[in-house]
């Protein structure tokens, strides 16, 4: 008996041993990549109020960098790391997709609108903002439709699709505009702060907190034609099901508990950093629902009212 006790024993240490290195090797992509390196890399932007900028400190804050790190928090608990070093790695419009694809950011945590062609490219995380694109102005140009814009120079930031919009809008057909290029958010509003553009066409999201943050914030308004309803999400790699399914579950659960609509709070209804400026945004009626709904839909399945 001694002896099959003991040979039992080894039997049942050898399989405990195989199903361990089993569920080792199960892990695949971001999740092994991650298990493997010990750390998770966040794209992170410089100037996207309030969902991804940098503080006074220059070190990046906003909605969706909280939300990114709940998710960090998740996969530490997945992998069942002692510890996780969560790397931030500042990205572009125009390299955010380029950097997710090829690894060297895991989740970016910025204002990406979830559109169907990017769905070729990449994965996102449930819609967590729904925005509207619209054009700031200083007041005293008297500007507020787009077909005021004609022989102007506009600015937008590379990468982005606002200029795309403005030319497909009724009112924006046959104004020729003057394109402008900034290459980050804060760099195209310097153009409009500086008279070098008479517009900034963007998010308004994105607008209104560049304006709060600016010189002078009286002298601008967010104004004209809604350009696009899109949903805004924090991006992933495709083909990624384990990293996927695990972000779709944290923010769901982030949804459900009420959480998501605490940070909203936090970051557009109160005092917000560097300069304590309360953006005032009410939640929107379509983040409401996508909150109440959570999914990753493409702005294509927006219908623009």
């Amino acid at each position: 008996m001694s002896g099959n006790w003991k040979i039992g024993c080894v039997a049942v240490a050898v399989l405990a041993a195989g199903i361990q290195s089993a569920s080792a090797q199960e892990l695949t992509g971001t999740l092994k990549k991650v298990k493997d390196s010990g750390a998770l890399t966040l794209g992170i932007r410089e100037s996207s109020f309030p969902l991804s900028y940098l503080d006074a400190n220059q070190k990046p804050v906003g909605y969706h960098i909280d939300i990114c790190n709940k998710i960090a928090d998740a996969v530490k608990t997945r992998l069942a790391l002692k510890a996780l070093t969560v790397n931030q790695q500042p990205v572009t419009s125009q390299n955010r997709i380029p950097l997710t694809v090829n690894g060297t950011i895991d989740l970016e945590c910025g204002s990406t609108t979830n559109d169907a062609s990017r769905q070729q490219q990449v994965s996102f995380a449930p819609t967590t903002y729904v925005t509207n694109v619209k054009m700031a102005v200083k007041k005293a140009s008297g500007i507020t439709s787009l077909s005021q814009l004609g022989g102007k120079p506009v600015a937008t930031t590379t990468g982005t699709t606002s200029v795309q919009l403005m030319r497909a809008n009724e009112k924006g057909k046959g104004v020729d505009f003057k394109e402008v290029y900034g290459k980050d958010h804060a760099d195209s509003f310097l153009m409009l702060e500086t008279d070098r553009a008479v517009a900034f066409v963007m998010d308004d999201n994105l607008l209104l907190g560049l304006i709060a943050s600016s010189k002078n914030p009286a002298d601008y308004a967010v104004v004209g034609e809604s350009l696009s309803v899109e949903p805004i999400a924090i991006m992933l790699r495709k083909d990624d099901p384990q990293f996927y399914g695990l972000v779709h579950a944290t923010v769901k659960d982030m949804m459900k508990s009420g959480e998501i609509d605490k940070l909203y709070q936090k970051w557009f209804l109160s005092p917000i950093p560097p300069k304590g400026v309360n953006l005032a945004f009410p939640m929107s009626d379509a983040l409401k629902n996508a909150i109440a709904n959570p999914n990753d839909n493409p702005k294509e399945a927006y219908v623009k009212k």
